[in-house]
């Protein structure tokens, strides 16, 4: 396995050097008309996809535990999941792209993207390995009609 920190480590670091890019690069600030609106629309369907997709883990009785892909029980394939196969992952990237907006320097769309990259290699793709040994040929047509992130 590939994993190395839980998702949530990974994006409060990705968060903090938004945060410090921001503070001391003296360069690449911006602002413009409506900024603030899609910060909240950012911040709100992050957390309504972030939360309705632990709601589905929930009731489908699976585990939550990102470190242990290993220990999930059942796949979940509906509702959010028929959309993107990461809708967690995506409801805390679109977070940090609210807190980017937020912040007001472009260069920050460089660490969206890094944590992009890092989920993708670093937990995504162990997880999709343990569920692809779990759940066989139903896993492998999952992947084909549904995208990773969005």
């Amino acid at each position: 396995m590939y994993l190395k920190l839980p998702p949530a480590i990974v994006w409060l670091l990705a968060a903090s050097l938004m945060l410090g890019v921001a503070r001391f690069l003296p360069f690449g600030n911006f602002d413009f008309t409506g900024r603030i609106y899609f910060i909240y629309v950012f911040i709100g369907l992050g957390a309504f996809i972030g939360v309705f997709a632990i709601i589905q883990f929930i009731k489908k009785h699976t585990t939550i535990n990102p470190t242990k892909p290993q220990n999930v029980s059942q796949l979940v394939t509906a509702g959010l999941y028929s959309y993107s196969r990461n809708p967690m992952y995506l409801g805390l990237l679109l977070v940090l792209l609210a807190w980017g907006l937020y912040l007001g320097n472009a260069f920050n769309s460089l660490v969206a993207a890094g944590f992009v990259s890092y989920m993708n290699a670093f937990q995504i793709k162990p997880e999709e390995a343990a569920l692809s040994n779990s759940f066989g040929s139903e896993y492998k047509a999952y992947l084909k009609h549904v995208r990773r992130w969005f």
